[in-house]
């Protein structure tokens, strides 16, 4: 039951989640001393008021965090740090324990995917990461990074004494209803030690094919390939752009109890109930290739590997994809075909490659434009360049408002490319056609990357400074920009 305003003398409103008990209003009633408007919620509408609540009050957490004490915003929570002489003599980091506990939550306010502590000469910066892109949260003085960092590394439970290697740990907190995950990692820089917060919400690790936005073409592909029972299905782009997550929604459309799933991950972002997860650690000799191989003793219909880096990885995987495993993986690479170069860069024989690779699947997230501030514009230079000089279609500008914090942008979205391998393009692969030669004859399930970009420019969804920023290392004559 919630709290969702009591004004004046009028009703208080109270949210009642879907099968509560409606005992609890008769106490509410009673504490409250007024007349009850009851409103019954959803449960995940419940969830997310209850969320949003506890987010403006605090963050507790199971390694150690302390409430925010209705902190408000973090220029507030920096100034409640006193001067360094005063803290370091009363030896009281309740500031700074409030300080950290602020930025997390702030970040899971904005969505950011990234908190980054940077401490520099004469600052220290932090910088959240939302949507892809960078913005400065705080700037402090720079006396204060030993503090956070040291705070951060106990939260974590590092060895706060060590400051001359990288350290990695994690963080399990719990906002609201919500359960967040914090990674950390930790690297020695010229100025003190630099961290990375990963933040990773628990709520939202499961994702169904279908809400990842799939073009009808590439969904339809994907699925496709993870029916056939063995060979391999690989997702390729850069850091960030959502490969996991397409991978994690593999499995979940395969994890229905009549499979054995095991996955190697570097780390294991999000728990699947029902898939057997291990983590890569490289201290103890546990490499993805390593990890592979002893996953394969354990009678896998389904292996996912987190990602294909090493020509050892590569072999196994291919191994175990001749053998009747289907393996989901990814590779680092501009787009779909460039896949087939880096594994023969790796030493995979053409001929493996053509038997074993199902679908080759590229994709990029690209900001959507808030729809409550984007403004029409006159198509330009740029938009040439991307649309084509005739294009006299529909172009919008971000602009800024409350609803997207001043950027103009609320959210991403998915651009894809998919490359099932037929029978042509296995007998290009097997003869060792190069990347140019595959895109001719490439059966494509939609559009290439820079195609798909466009149709997001087409249809308001962004602007076409975004979708160049996000292909615009792609340079092939088949329609790539």
């Amino acid at each position: 039951m919630l709290l969702l305003g009591a004004d004046g003398d009028a009703p208080a409103r109270i949210g009642l989640r879907e099968g509560a008990s409606p005992e609890a209003l008769i106490e509410a009633r009673r504490a409250l001393g007024r007349a009850l408007d009851v409103q019954r919620l959803p449960r995940t509408e419940f969830d997310r008021r209850l969320s949003e609540i506890y987010a403006g009050a605090g963050l507790a957490g199971a390694a150690g965090a302390q409430d925010l004490d209705d902190a408000g915003s973090l220029d507030a929570l920096a100034d409640d740090i006193p001067a360094a002489a005063d803290l370091l003599e009363a030896q009281d980091d309740a500031p700074v324990i409030r300080l950290i506990n602020g930025l997390i939550a702030e970040a899971a306010r904005s969505g950011a995917s990234d908190v980054h502590i940077e401490p520099f000469e004469r600052a220290l910066r932090v910088r959240f990461r939302v949507d892809g892109v960078m913005r400065e949260a705080l700037s402090l003085p720079a006396r204060l990074a030993p503090l956070l960092v040291s705070r951060v590394k106990v939260m974590a439970r590092l060895d706060i004494a060590e400051r001359r290697i990288p350290q990695d740990g994690r963080i399990s907190l719990a906002m609201g209803a919500k359960a967040l995950d914090v990674r950390v990692s930790t690297l020695p820089a010229r100025h003190g030690e630099r961290v990375v917060m990963r933040i990773l919400d628990k709520d939202h690790g499961a994702f169904a094919l279908e809400e990842l936005g799939m073009p009808a073409g590439v969904l339809d592909a994907f699925r496709a390939a993870l029916a056939v029972p063995n060979g391999i299905v690989l997702v390729t782009g850069p850091t960030g752009s959502g490969k996991t997550t397409t991978l994690y929604a593999g499995l979940e459309r395969l994890n229905d109890g009549s499979r054995n799933i095991l996955t190697v991950e570097d780390p294991v972002e999000y728990a699947v109930e029902g898939v057997g997860q291990t983590q890569v650690n490289g201290k103890v000799g546990m490499t993805f290739a390593a990890g592979l191989r002893a996953i394969l003793r354990q009678d896998p219909d389904v292996v996912m590997v987190g990602e294909i880096r090493d020509p050892e990885t590569a072999q196994i995987a291919v191994q175990a994809s001749l053998t009747g495993h289907l393996v989901l993986s990814t590779v680092h690479t501009n787009d779909a075909l460039g896949a087939i170069t880096r594994l023969r860069d790796m030493g995979v024989e053409s001929f493996l490659l053509a038997s074993t690779v199902r679908l080759l699947l590229a994709q990029r997230l690209i900001r959507r434009l808030c729809p409550h501030c984007r403004q029409p514009r006159a198509p330009d230079a740029l938009s040439a360049r991307l649309m084509g000089a005739g294009y006299a279609g529909p172009l919008f500008a971000a602009a800024g408002c409350g609803h997207c914090n001043q950027t103009g942008f609320n959210g991403r979205i998915g651009v894809y490319e998919a490359v099932t391998i037929d029978d042509g393009l296995r007998a290009l692969i097997a003869g060792g056609a190069d990347e140019d030669a595959l895109a001719r004859a490439a059966s494509l399930s939609g559009d290439w990357l820079a195609d798909s970009a466009r149709a997001c420019v087409t249809a308001g969804a962004t602007t076409p400074e975004e979708a160049l920023r996000v292909v615009r290392q792609e340079s092939r004559d088949h329609g790539h920009v």
